[in-house]
């Protein structure tokens, strides 16, 4: 059975009062500013994908002891789109978060710069193995080039892949609430009809994808950018142009997966 987290009257003046509870663990401050903004247990696994569920679950139980939050049995979720609506907001980094996230932006610009791809290890390290093979994997493509559609689905092929493409965020949304769920989403940013960033915000706060591996396949690869895009929870980062051995290598390394032998011929 899911859970959805409510802040109590007390955790409420903890996460949004006027002074705060700046002495309590930087572990509690972090849970009480996302259940603030929502608290289905899916989308707080989602967001903390770097830290274990089991360690999750131990903070939200020592919250719930604290009289800080109250949990409850989810209900039926709503319907979502990607069009139409705005990200939800999300309350600001505790000062460790910054941190982290600074340094990860950093890294991952750097690994782009020399390799062209990225994965987020913190984040993948506690996704679970996907327990098939290749060709039972598969894979979403959101890209509205042509050309580049057209590139990607050969790449993926050729890997083993099966694929599914969407060419707007619009159609994303019946695919997602249509066809079977996909293993993997790669992700174009600049699309015509939404943003990529805001798709991953909204992905990451609908519980039925909050947890989906992400990986953005973009030409925008300026630190900005991806301290963004690592921010709001990609899992990993391509920068076109790549290669099939690239795209297989994250892939794989997302998913917990052996890289498919064709694409290393």
């Amino acid at each position: 059975m899911s859970l959805v987290y409510y802040l109590t009257a007390a955790g409420n003046d903890a996460a949004f009062g006027k002074n705060g509870q700046a002495h309590f663990p930087v572990e509690y401050r972090r849970l009480l500013g996302l259940i603030g903004s929502e608290g289905h247990i899916d989308v707080l696994r989602g967001r903390l994908r770097r830290f274990p569920d089991r360690l999750i679950d131990d903070w939200l139980q020592e919250l719930e002891n604290l009289k800080m939050i109250e949990a409850r049995p989810a209900g039926e979720l709503d319907d979502f789109t990607f069009t139409g609506r705005r990200p939800p907001q999300l309350p600001p980094l505790v000062d460790e978060d910054s941190k982290v996230l600074a340094h990860a932006t950093v890294i991952a610009g750097a690994t782009l710069l020399r390799s062209g791809s990225f994965v987020a290890d913190e984040r993948v390290a506690n996704l679970p193995a996907l327990r098939k093979p290749p060709h039972d994997t598969l894979i979403l493509l959101v890209e509205d080039d042509p050309d580049q559609a057209a590139l990607a689905q050969l790449r993926l092929s050729m890997s083993g892949f099966p694929v599914r493409t969407v060419d707007r965020a619009k159609n994303l949304s019946r695919a997602l609430r249509e066809d079977a769920r996909p293993d993997l989403m790669l992700l174009d940013i600049m699309l015509p009809d939404g943003n990529g960033f805001d798709i991953l915000a909204k992905l990451r706060g609908t519980p039925e994808f909050a947890t989906l591996p992400v990986v953005l396949l973009t030409v925008k690869a300026e630190l900005g950018d991806i301290h963004r895009g690592l921010a709001l929870g990609a899992d990993g980062y391509i920068t076109k142009p790549y290669s099939q051995v690239q795209l297989a290598e994250v892939i794989g390394r997302v998913l917990k997966q052996a890289t498919p032998q064709l694409a290393m011929q």
